[in-house]
């Protein structure tokens, strides 16, 4: 089996072909993907390259070490490489610098490089080259953002709810950050599949059986049948709870009476022989499935299409059941695979206790079964070159057995990857619950988005009433349609702002504040452009399709240029390493630049009818990068606000 490189940046190779460099990242684990022209990072990196050739056996760590100046006096870039390079080249930093600039042919890009200190070298592109590039950014209908050479397929798996119950706040990560990376992956040229993989088969329908059984209201499932299962899940889990915990850790048996406990471990017994039952085929337990499978999918369907999230593919447990029985026998044939117990167990190397059940002693079979035989069937129908799990950091230690033993079943030359993230607390830095101490389901927590946006919209609105200001005559319907895109972009934003593997707290009032880095400042910021636009009486078509070369007339217009263009870097990497936020990051700059730009530059009323074209460019390219990253997070921008 081949060994996958590491997801940390390489410098791999180098071609000459319109600036086109080869990297490694989240999806070189796999092959190498192809950045060209626009990522003006890579492009530098890449005449760093060439310049070090011949001084150092390896240039790849000094290339890493070039980085935007973190002062725009010193420049655009620093590269710091001089100094460590001095200590093996035996010469002083200054004189490796100097070296180092003499090597470089950079006259087209940059100004001359500055060495500063004992050897920083300080880069600065030519505005006339910015201005260029923009223009051309601007004719582009993808922003200069160039499509992934080679194309890669991406399987993603993200959601993927127990539909047993509805959706609670526990699914909204999943939910939300894999939706956005397949945004992502797809608008940088990739083949993604998207896979719910739901969970629909599993010992959660053992309980709602013995629920639906036992316990069951006719008039309630009537009703609200969804309402009655979940009322029977949480029943049923409650009974079978003491001897699940002491079956987990048998020193808390003491905190349970015997027959407490005894009637418990009955419930267990007999919910897991109805699982059982079901994976058997059982003709009662299979047509009480089909009967529950629909109310369920219904509830789970209503919140996708409110967050506008939609799958390739929804393929439940129960898709792979009839797979498992040659995945056990497949690895017992390989010799991974053996019995332990009256129970098959995967056992790798020389390990005493398995790794992990395949096939339990009651003949059902296991969450890792059926997830190898995902890995299988997807290899099989799709090829994939690499599959992506959004799931939460609990299940660290599950996928990397998985992984495990799918490299030992012969899974080779495919990254299997982990993309965990952390969880959303409450104010009291706890996992969000209702005042009952249940999850907050989700369709609870869109509807109380949509609530806060609605009386923000109005207090706004009555602001500017009082302050004598025009706001804008919308229809009841254009309202809901902006609180909507407003409540439900501010959860998402929220989000997809933090590091994925960091706990962030939920707080409505930072969500929908109008400054600071939140959807609801993007989406403003996005309107005022095309406010601008209106009162200007342009025609964005025409402006596009013969875009004038911009006028960096001040260093607001050059740094906003210069922003404008780091749009490809931005989103390289954010699928680097799975990283949603660093798109957002890359808006929040994007928008304080361009605040400095809107207060300090005339627009409309510009000095020359040359300056004002060319400030419209920019307001028009600001308006569709917002816009164009926003979508990437799966977040609407409203025309008005």
């Amino acid at each position: 089996m081949a060994n996958l490189p590491s997801r940390d940046i390489l410098y791999l190779a180098v071609s000459h072909d319109d600036h086109a460099i080869v990297a490694s990242g989240a999806l070189s684990s796999c092959g190498r993907v192809r950045v060209r022209l626009m990522n003006l990072q890579r492009i530098l990196q890449e005449r760093f390259h060439n310049a070090l050739a011949g001084l150092v056996d390896d240039p790849a760590p000094y290339v890493a070490m070039l980085k935007p100046a973190q002062d725009a006096k010193h420049g655009d870039y620093q590269a710091n490489c001089a100094m460590s390079m001095a200590k093996i080249l035996g010469k002083s930093p200054r004189d490796v610098a100097q070296t180092i600039v003499a090597r470089l042919q950079i006259d087209d890009l940059l100004d001359p490089p500055q060495i500063a200190g004992p050897g920083f070298i300080n880069l600065r592109v030519k505005s006339d080259w910015l201005a260029a590039q923009l223009q051309t950014c601007a004719a582009d209908a993808r922003l200069g953002v160039h499509l992934a050479d080679p194309k890669k397929t991406l399987v993603i798996d993200f959601s993927s709810p127990n539909v047993a119950k509805p959706m609670h706040v526990g699914h909204l990560r999943s939910t939300i950050i894999g939706d956005a990376l397949a945004r992502l992956f797809r608008f940088l040229g990739h083949s993604v599949v998207t896979d719910n993989h739901l969970g629909d088969w599993g010992t959660q329908f053992g309980m709602l059986l013995y629920g639906y059984k036992h316990f069951r209201d006719e008039e309630a499932l009537k009703a609200d049948p969804v309402r009655e299962m979940v009322r029977l899940y949480v029943l049923v889990r409650k009974l079978g709870g003491p001897a699940e915990a002491v079956e987990d850790a048998p020193i808390r048996a003491s905190e349970f009476s015997p027959e407490q406990l005894a009637n418990s471990q009955n419930v267990l017994r007999a919910y897991r022989d109805e699982t059982a039952k079901l994976h058997a085929g059982d003709d009662e337990n299979v047509r009480l499935w089909r009967q529950f499978m629909p109310w369920c999918l219904a509830e789970i369907d209503k919140i996708y299409q409110r967050l506008d999230v939609h799958f390739d593919h929804t393929h439940g447990e129960s898709f792979y059941n009839p797979m498992l029985a040659d995945v056990v026998r497949s690895l017992e044939e390989r010799g991974i695979a053996r019995k332990t117990q009256d129970a098959i167990g995967v056992f790798l190397g020389e390990e005493e206790k398995p790794r992990a059940l395949i096939r339990k002693r009651d003949g059902a079979f296991t969450y890792t079964t059926s997830d190898l035989a995902t890995i299988k069937y997807r290899i099989d129908q799709w090829h994939p070159d690499a599959m992506l799990y959004v799931v939460d950091f609990r299940q660290g230690f599950h996928f990397k057995n998985l992984f495990d033993i799918a490299r030992r079943w012969g899974v080779d030359n495919i990254a299997l990857e982990h993309v965990s993230f952390g969880s959303v607390l409450g104010p009291d830095g706890k996992p969000i619950k209702t005042s009952e101490g249940g999850a907050v389901s989700l369709e609870e927590l869109l509807d109380e988005s949509v609530r806060h946006a609605a009386k923000k919209y109005a207090e706004i609105c009555k602001e500017r009433e009082d302050r004598g200001e025009e706001t804008p005559n919308l229809s009841p319907d254009e309202v809901d349609q902006i609180n909507s895109a407003v409540g439900y972009g501010a959860v998402k934003y929220a989000d997809l702002s933090q590091n994925r593997e960091s706990d962030y707290v939920f707080n409505w009032d930072k969500m929908l504040a109008t400054d600071g880095n939140t959807a609801t400042y993007m989406q403003y910021a996005y309107v005022r452009n095309q406010s601008i636009l209106r009162k200007a009486g342009v025609d964005s078509a025409t402006l596009r399709s013969r875009p004038p070369l911009p006028l960096l007339a001040s260093p607001y217009e050059r740094a906003l240029t210069f922003q404008l263009l780091k749009f490809e870097e931005a989103l390289d990497a954010a699928g680097l390493d799975y990283r949603p936020h660093l798109i957002t990051s890359y808006l929040w700059d994007l928008s304080k630049v361009y605040s400095g730009f809107n207060h300090n530059c005339h627009v409309i009323n510009a000095e020359t009818p040359e300056l004002r074209q060319s400030r419209l460019l920019l307001c028009d390219v600001t308006a569709r990068v917002i816009q164009k990253g926003l979508e990437l997070l799966g977040i609407r921008t409203p025309e008005r606000m």
